[in-house]
């Protein structure tokens, strides 16, 4: 080997080296800035309300600030292409809730994919999403709504907050699972639906459980079941939909949070550590359940397979309904 080559081949060497010793200095030193939480909801949305409560105890035992910075707007999509498109330094993350897996399937044109672009790094807790009915309409349960509407086809109608959301979604894969077929009101917002659902002018609706709970109580509407796996600690009386005769259901409207994909491991599993030990916190547990939030609390391996898993399934109801928004 000639001085000329052995030199390069030694500077190259000695240049790989030099990033492998930064790379693990990083990683070492992380966190030595604020980490950034961006939200694709409005300030008081339940993902900024619960990135919020998080950053607020995960933030010192990082010994950084926690900054959480809503950017609102196409269902989360411009959040998440914002840290898709992030250094993967573990800097900037993504509070990411069941939306985004359904714009995987929903969105036909988006430049990035949420599964792959996007590393797992803790599911959080879910908002619960309760099955309810108003009072006139003669059904108890889940089963009774089933009878009922099997002798209705077509005549029953469920509100939702819009085409292709997770309460449109709901609904869809209530009627596939069923084998019934309720006919879908979208609305503009969970406001008009509540009005509408106390008036009767709609009789059902798969809808965020923190908004109703008042008025279940009250007597104004009928709640049927929770449409998560687990029952909520908001409503605990409520069965679920899944232990209601339809073994599998899950609409639940989950929160976790991500990074880049490429974002060192070691940077990933320090972040999911604090986060879970935020979220034993009795403090945060507390105020958790004050928003009506249920804890999850799962490290990035299984929040991978918990998303892998959503994919598929909202993939699924996505293709029945038909729904399109480009």
């Amino acid at each position: 080997m000639n001085r000329v080559i052995r030199w390069v081949v030694v500077a190259a060497i000695g240049s790989v080296a030099a990033s492998l010793v930064s790379e693990a200095s990083a990683q070492s030193d992380f966190p030595a800035k604020p980490i950034k939480i961006i939200v694709g909801f409005p300030a008081g949305s339940v993902a900024d309300v619960t990135a919020r409560l998080l950053a607020q105890k995960a933030g010192p035992a990082l010994g950084q600030q926690m900054i959480v910075e809503a950017r609102p707007g196409a269902s989360s999509n411009i959040a998440a292409e914002l840290v898709v498109r992030a250094p993967k330094d573990g800097y900037t993350l993504l509070m990411a809730t069941v939306a985004n897996v359904i714009n995987a399937s929903l969105y036909h044109n988006l430049s990035f994919s949420f599964v792959s672009d996007l590393a797992p790094v803790f599911l959080v807790g879910s908002a619960p999403t309760l099955l309810v009915v108003n009072p006139s309409l003669p059904v108890r349960s889940v089963q009774d709504l089933i009878a009922y509407a099997k002798a209705r086809p077509g005549e029953v109608f469920y509100a939702s907050s819009g085409n292709g959301t997770a309460s449109h979604l709901a609904g869809e894969m209530f009627n596939l699972m069923a084998g019934v077929k309720l006919a879908h009101i979208p609305y503009k917002g969970s406001s008009d639906i509540l009005n509408d659902l106390i008036a009767g002018r709609v009789m059902v609706s798969f809808t965020a459980g923190s908004t109703l709970l008042p008025h279940i109580k009250a007597g104004t509407i009928r709640g049927l079941a929770s449409a998560g796996l687990q029952r909520t600690a908001a409503a605990p009386d409520l069965p679920t939909i899944a232990e209601s005769g339809l073994p599998g259901f899950d609409a639940a409207i989950w929160l976790g949070l991500l990074a880049p994909s490429g974002t060192p491991a070691p940077i990933v599993d320090r972040i999911a550590g604090v986060l879970g030990a935020a979220l034993r916190d009795p403090d945060v547990k507390t105020q958790f359940a004050a928003q009506g939030i249920d804890e999850i609390g799962k490290g990035p391996a299984e929040f991978a397979a918990y998303i892998r898993e959503q994919a598929g399934k909202w993939a699924k109801a996505v293709e029945i309904s038909g729904a399109k928004v480009d």
